[in-house]
């Protein structure tokens, strides 16, 4: 079996019976839930809150990551540490501090990673590598599921392959992510998949069965 880290995001599953969603994910073998909070800024769309965070973390043993898509996430990341975040995901971008934050983070002995959008190149965030322990590549431009998946990033997650073996970190893809390319890319050296409606939500199959299915990939 694979070792590969499947992610469900959990702004597509079904908000009106959470509780069973998780439950059933969890038995599924889901690796990281992935939670993306938005603030109509950084990003033109609001995702989910602080109450969708907190009743998923109280509902699951497993870890649960926050994709932070604002401006100025070091002033939210301890709230989220404090909440029970495993990993930590911000956009360098949208921070003036970065570095300060990745440290913030880790102080709180959690897991820090950055996010990087389609248009952010590997070098403008080529310092931070040594303060990560995770990058969160969009393939789509972030804000919005049921994206289409946009090829040119292929480049950057090759790139960012190449340079984990110096700098330790794990590669995580999210946006438009299908079974296709949880093959294609795991084969590239990707660590974790983020699955939205691509590959997990609204299928005739279980979570279970599609969760089988993407670990015996590799």
């Amino acid at each position: 079996m694979s070792d590969i880290l499947i992610c469900p995001s959990m702004m597509c599953a079904s908000f009106g019976n959470l509780s069973q969603e998780v439950t059933q994910l969890d038995e599924a073998g889901t690796d990281i839930y992935h939670i993306d909070i938005m603030d109509g800024s950084f990003v033109p769309n609001f995702g989910m809150g602080l109450q969708d965070f907190e009743f998923i973390r109280n509902a699951t043993d497993r870890k649960v990551d926050v994709h932070l898509m604002i401006q100025e996430p070091g002033d939210y990341v301890e709230t989220f540490a404090d909440m029970g975040a495993d990993l930590i995901y911000i956009h360098p971008e949208a921070d003036t501090h970065p570095a300060r934050t990745l440290d913030k983070i880790r102080n709180k002995n959690k897991l820090a990673g950055i996010a990087i959008n389609p248009g952010t190149s590997v070098a403008t965030i080529e310092e931070l590598l040594p303060l990560v322990d995770y990058i969160l590549v969009m393939t789509v431009n972030p804000g919005f599921a049921g994206q289409t998946y946009l090829d040119y990033v292929d480049a950057k997650i090759d790139r960012l392959v190449e340079l984990k073996e110096s700098y330790h970190y794990e590669i995580v893809v999210d946006g438009a992510i299908s079974p296709e390319r949880i093959q294609t890319l795991s084969k590239k050296g990707v660590k974790g998949f983020v699955l939205g409606t691509s590959a997990l939500f609204g299928k005739d199959k279980s979570y279970k069965e599609l969760i089988d299915e993407y670990k015996s990939y590799t």
